[in-house]
């Protein structure tokens, strides 16, 4: 308990760390969901565990998200939001800092569950502009969320978002620049933008990233890193989300690799000494 205590806020840590590595922990399939075969217990078990590895490793920060759901569906309910809660709070228990993303789009239980676990950010999608994806029709939420979280005292809470999401079609859109729609982001108080390849694992473009660069906002790339193209990122983003290629296989649906994870460690902190 005493690591929790002294644990900072997620912002003072990045502003003395600058990057750093989220781990993706892909929780087991949720009670209601059609994949679903494991209690709560063994979902948050299987959980821990994998924080676990990823701190013993080096880690200190992991992303929690409910993708073994599908299909998704737009709205949850409660045996979902409250069962991530609980995996928020193990995560919590170790010293990890922790973020929460609950497909699809269920930012404001994303949020609910972040703040009554007492961890540290959420990754939003739709937050500005419309977008049409395997669920539907997605509308902007910024002015609603953010409201909320001043409404329930979630402040410290930081809002990553989503530009130009993966899975998504975007022709609505698709005269206003990847820069246009990350500075609106901005505009509308978001605390960081994610930029992905156009599905899970596809690598983000490094043109796209490239034209952010005097944007002033916390960058985040959301997809596709590997320990061999983390370079080409470096020094273009300051958070790296990792997900598929530190499992077996380098398939999301699998286990950490301990070996993957530690390669990608020693590369990526082998590339923050040559920057320091």
């Amino acid at each position: 308990m005493e690591q929790i205590k002294i644990k900072q806020l997620y912002k003072d840590y990045l502003k003395e760390q600058q990057k750093d590595v989220i781990a993706m922990i892909h929780v087991a399939a949720l009670p209601g969901t059609p994949l679903n075969k494991l209690s709560p217990d063994k979902i948050r078990k299987q959980v821990v565990e994998e924080a676990s590895l990823y701190k013993d490793l080096g880690l200190k920060t992991v992303m929690i998200e409910n993708m073994h759901d599908v299909p998704y569906t737009k709205t949850v309910g409660p045996e979902v939001t409250s069962l991530m809660t609980l995996c928020a709070n193990d995560i919590k228990a170790l010293g990890l800092y922790c973020g929460i993303q609950i497909l699809a789009g269920c930012n404001k239980e994303a949020l609910t569950a972040a703040h009554s676990a007492g961890i540290d950010f959420i990754r939003v999608e739709g937050f500005i502009f419309g977008h049409l994806a395997d669920e539907g029709m997605f509308d902007a939420c910024a002015g609603e969320l953010l409201r909320y979280r001043k409404n329930i005292g979630a402040e410290n809470i930081l809002v990553f978002t989503d530009i130009k999401k993966k899975h998504s079609s975007h022709a609505l859109t698709a005269d206003i620049s990847l820069y246009e729609t990350a500075k609106a982001a901005k505009f509308f108080l978001t605390d960081g933008v994610i930029v992905t390849g156009s599905s899970t694992g596809e690598a983000a473009s490094v043109k796209e990233l490239e034209s952010l660069e005097k944007l002033d906002t916390l960058k985040l790339v959301g997809s596709g890193l590997t320990c061999e193209n983390v370079k080409e990122y470096f020094n273009l983003a300051d958070l790296f989300i990792v997900g598929s290629w530190l499992k077996h296989d380098g398939d999301w649906t699998k286990s950490p690799d301990p070996v993957r994870v530690k390669s990608f460690i020693e590369e990526f902190a082998k590339l923050k000494k040559c920057v320091i």
